[in-house]
């Protein structure tokens, strides 16, 4: 018996497996999945995944149970995910370099029945399994930088209709001829989430094994990629390449690319005009704005972006309200806390961590604002916001001001302890610290004064991991 809740599903419900087969049936030498090592055709990854998932059923996984996978960007790991679907398990995605305590603290969460650290070799009988639809298609972990480590497991059961359902509002593309290319780590939701339901839509899935600026253009025309997932992060490293990266032209053909999907930290205005410079049509760069949990999202595409610069979009799934701390809406073009509901019943679940909940309306901890037209404006996480003598200041505005100045590759903005004013702004910048005296004269010209960071600390490495992660707790 599943200790998950139990979505309702159609009865005549399409399992994932069984979608999966019929792509096979339909194209068996397609490709499914590659990696730049290896490639699975469709017919491939449905025989393989078979016999993995006998191999999963006889180390004790049955239905309902957590797979947790800490696999590196391998067809291994998809594989991983489609085999734990076949006994109607639920794939858990991990980071394959967490701390020991992290670990452990997360595995205590979720009780998995099967931890994957090195890929499982495959039973011999790779037949059909029956058929079976899971109570959940993923389970992401979050939290573990601010020390309660959750598991949240999707609302949407393992079966087509629930995933390509939630797929229809998102602009991915939905196409027979496309090639989605991964470039991030698949232990974080959005590129994990998007990896499979390409795979479920048919296309042929690439897999970056570690993020490379150049090597994403050139698999883009390489592979005549179709859509794609970045983070602001990759995109200000892609604008940085040098000419001599591309020795027989200035940029590799993007014309294939129909959606470049970025999501997961405000986008830098000058870093979304220059991609939107770069590729075919401003409509194919497209923003998500949403949480692993999915209560609700907003979206804008390029072209729109330009008659809103700096929004994330209208609301195009679920509900949002701006509320202050005492739970009132706010006026419009006011900065509060922004409150979700979804249009139907829940779409998650948390193993390990209760929800910010009130009166049906749940909260992320981002703060934002809409316009008079409905565009949503994100301000911060409210867990961020520095308070300095009793003015809030919001670190995204910060570090929008720090990286307009040439110099300024990076930079993160905290709160520090002080004994006068409780807090003051400090920043961690990647860049040469000789430039730190402009740099401040910089600031003075775009900030108010309690919001110019009191010190500044200069790296010369990068502040992100490849999917744009920072840990603010580190630093």
């Amino acid at each position: 018996m599943s200790r998950l809740p139990e979505p309702a599903v159609p009865p005549d419900a399409t399992p994932l497996s069984t979608r999966l087969r019929e792509l096979a049936a339909a194209d068996p030498d397609h490709p499914a999945v590659s990696d730049g090592d290896s490639t699975l055709t469709r017919a491939e990854l449905d025989r393989h995944t078979n016999g993995l998932a006998r191999a999963f059923a006889g180390r004790g996984v049955s239905r309902g149970d957590l797979v947790a996978i800490a696999l590196p960007n391998t067809v291994d790991h998809v594989a991983a995910s489609v085999a734990a679907w076949k006994l109607g398990a639920v794939p858990q995605p991990l980071s394959t370099r967490l701390p020991p305590a992290e670990r452990e603290a997360i595995l205590l969460v979720g009780k998995p029945a099967l931890v994957l650290d090195e890929p499982l070799p495959s039973d011999d009988d790779r037949s059909p399994l029956p058929e079976v639809v899971g109570p959940s298609w993923k389970a992401p972990t979050s939290g573990g930088s601010t020390g309660r480590p959750k598991v949240i497991v999707s609302g949407q059961a393992a079966c087509t209709e629930h995933v390509l359902a939630r797929a229809d509002g998102l602009r991915i593309d939905r196409a027979d001829d496309g090639v989605f290319l991964a470039t991030a780590p698949l232990h974080h939701n959005a590129p994990y989430m998007f990896s499979l339901m390409a795979l479920l839509q048919g296309h042929h899935v690439v897999l970056m094994q570690r993020f490379d600026a150049a090597r994403t253009l050139a698999l883009v025309a390489e592979q005549r990629v179709t859509w794609l997932y970045l983070v602001p992060t990759m995109m200000g490293r892609i604008l940085r390449l040098p000419d001599e990266a591309f020795p027989d032209e200035a940029w590799p053909d993007l014309t294939s690319l129909r959606t470049a999907l970025h999501v997961g930290a405000p986008c830098p205005p000058e870093v979304k005009r220059g991609f939107l410079a770069r590729l075919p049509r401003p409509e194919v760069l497209v923003e998500l704005y949403s949480g692993t949990e999915s209560q609700a999202s907003a979206m804008i595409d390029g072209r729109d972006w330009l008659a809103h610069p700096g929004s994330v979009g209208p609301v195009t799934r679920g509900h949002m309200s701006i509320r202050d701390d005492d739970g009132r809406e706010v006026p419009t073009g006011t900065v509060g806390e922004i409150w979700m509901r979804p249009d139907g019943g829940p779409t998650y679940h948390y193993l390990g961590a209760e929800p910010r909940e009130a009166d049906g309306w749940e909260s992320l901890g981002d703060m934002g604002s809409f316009d008079d037209d409905g565009y949503l404006y994100l301000a911060d996480r409210r867990a961020d916001m520095v308070v300095v003598g009793g003015a809030n200041v919001y670190p995204a505005e910060v570090k929008a001001a720090l990286l307009t100045h040439p110099g300024v590759h990076d930079a993160v903005v905290v709160g520090r302890p002080d004994d006068d004013l409780g807090r003051v702004v400090h920043a961690v910048v990647q860049g040469d610290p000789a430039i730190e005296g402009d740099l401040l004269e910089h600031l003075a010209q775009r900030l108010s004064r309690h919001k110019i960071p009191r010190s500044v600390a200069f790296v010369d490495h990068p502040l992100r991991d490849d999917a744009g992660k920072v840990r603010r707790g580190d630093l």
